[in-house]
């Protein structure tokens, strides 16, 4: 076990190297991280009254922060366990429910939604209820990875148990957090930007990342998977990102009926060649 770990290590290492030296620093961004540290602090103001979807026991707001701004955070998850786990103090209150399903008094400042979406199999529903829980010009900020990725496209063909064994034999540290069912419905930025946008919420911030590590663990078919994403870049552009960060402002209200409608002329027009 220690020589298969050590192999693995060694593999990662060369890896890191590999970005480091002949990969673009546009491809390196890691957008968890990115979303976390960076593009989700731009749209945090004081006062605000924040709905986090899907955040569970991880809250994306910390104490500090909170304390800081004044803010009332409530969270949403259809787990009642996970959002018990969470840090007393840091939800205000919390709400059990399926985000496919909810449906939310149009109250919040911001909603916070990551890496979520892509285990919801009705994105559209999800967004429907999104654009309910937001007051008018509220914000709702999302990071997801892309159905487009190639960690994607294997996560959607492997059967569950194995995808689940073989991820957190390479990496350990992922058996918190993840190994949830995914579904990467309509998951791409094209596909977002269609759905929101029939649901009263407009586009104004997004960031594309093309970084993942899912292959990092074996050298020669990282350098094969990093070809591909350039390739894919030059090809496809924004749809070959591995994951992506969207900010929108809710615009006006939608009504249902319109929704449910627009909801089914949405396709599926961005997949990967």
């Amino acid at each position: 076990m220690n020589l298969v770990r050590s192999f693995i290590e060694f593999n990662c290492r060369w890896s890191n190297k590999f970005d480091s030296l002949a990969i673009p620093e546009k491809f390196r961004k890691d957008g968890n991280d990115d979303f976390r540290r960076s593009f989700a602090r731009l749209f945090l103001k004081p006062g605000m009254k924040i709905v986090d979807v899907g955040g569970g026991k991880q809250p994306y707001i910390d104490r500090e922060t909170k304390k800081r701004l004044g803010l009332t955070v409530t969270g949403l998850d259809i787990d009642a366990g996970e959002l018990s786990k969470a840090p007393k103090g840091l939800y205000d209150e919390t709400i059990c429910a399926d985000i496919t399903s909810f449906s939310g008094d149009a109250t919040a400042d911001l909603v916070i939604c990551q890496a979520l979406l892509e285990h919801v199999k009705d994105v559209s529903a999800a967004f429907e209820s999104i654009a309910s829980i937001l007051k008018k010009d509220g914000t709702a900020i999302i990071f997801v990875p892309s159905r487009n990725a190639v960690f994607a496209r294997l996560n959607l063909l492997l059967p569950e148990r194995l995808k689940r064994s073989l991820m957190f034999f390479i990496f350990p540290h992922m058996r918190t957090g993840h190994g949830f069912p995914s579904y990467y419905d309509h998951c791409t930025p094209a596909d977002f930007r269609k759905i929101a946008a029939a649901r009263g919420l407009r586009l104004v911030d997004s960031r594309l990342y093309y970084q993942s590590s899912y292959f990092s663990f074996l050298f020669p078919v990282y350098v094969l998977w990093r070809l591909w994403v350039i390739l894919f870049w030059l090809a496809k552009r924004d749809q070959a990102a591995e994951t992506f960060s969207m900010a929108f402002v809710k615009t006006h209200h939608c009504d249902p009926g319109i929704s449910e409608g627009r909801k089914r002329e949405v396709t599926d027009d961005a997949m990967a060649p």
